[in-house]
């Protein structure tokens, strides 16, 4: 199959769920811990996609919890710009294959045979 570059909290059931999901289906992971990425705007926008901005937040984190995020009312660069000040905010696992990205949880992420070849 293909790498998977995988950006995923160290300490996250979640996101080993899903580098486990990745592996059995034969990709190669190549890890990294999100919290240690140098984020900028244009490195971390392509993750999210099309995706509504309040996808785009982890829906456990304390800020998103508390109401101090509002998910309804955060434009989409207010929202890029808290998640590099606090990527505890990122829905996670980021990743990437080539150019393609995802973010969160994937049960299909990169099984698409088109999205392999295209992005191989």
């Amino acid at each position: 199959m293909a790498r998977v570059i995988f950006f995923a909290f160290s300490d996250s059931a979640h996101c080993e769920a899903q580098r486990e999901h990745l592996l059995a289906s034969g990709h190669e992971i190549e890890s990294y811990d999100l919290m240690c990425e140098p984020w900028s705007v244009s490195s971390l926008r392509p993750y999210f996609g099309s995706k509504p901005v309040r996808e785009w937040f982890n829906q456990s984190a304390q800020r998103v919890l508390s109401g101090e995020i509002d998910l309804e009312e955060i434009t989409p660069q207010a929202a890029l710009v808290a998640m590099i000040l606090d990527p505890t905010l990122i829905n996670a696992p980021l990743m990437r294959i080539r150019h393609h990205c995802e973010a969160g949880f994937q049960a299909d992420a990169f099984s698409n045979p088109r999205i392999y070849q295209e992005y191989h």
